[in-house]
């Protein structure tokens, strides 16, 4: 550790990197008061985030739910398209053989 003559040779080692450290200068119980307010935010933003992985994990399921939705209208829409065509496509057919009937004696 550095020296605690100032604040700019008070550092921090933490995976090769120095930061500085948030602690008070003097020494005593001010650490801990330091500490307390870092965990209790911690405990916080914990909190936030266990909300925040609630709220995505229901919109996953809710997504699942409407996607097998959209699915089974996508198969439904479908047949419908082919029943659509295929009956267009018979009158198609009537109205070909229609002009080729009429001409006949």
């Amino acid at each position: 550790m550095a020296s605690r003559g100032g604040a700019a040779d008070r550092t921090i080692m933490t995976g090769g990197t120095a930061r500085p450290s948030m602690a008070p200068q003097g020494s005593g119980g001010g650490g801990s008061v330091v500490k307390a307010r870092q965990l209790t935010q911690l405990h916080s933003q914990l909190a936030q985030l266990s909300a925040n992985l609630a709220d995505t994990e229901n919109l996953l399921r809710m997504t699942s739910v409407q996607a097998e939705a959209m699915r089974g209208l996508g198969s439904w829409h479908s047949g419908l398209f082919m029943a659509a065509s295929k009956v267009l496509g018979e009158e198609s057919v009537k109205e070909q053989a229609q002009p080729q009937g009429g001409s006949r004696p």
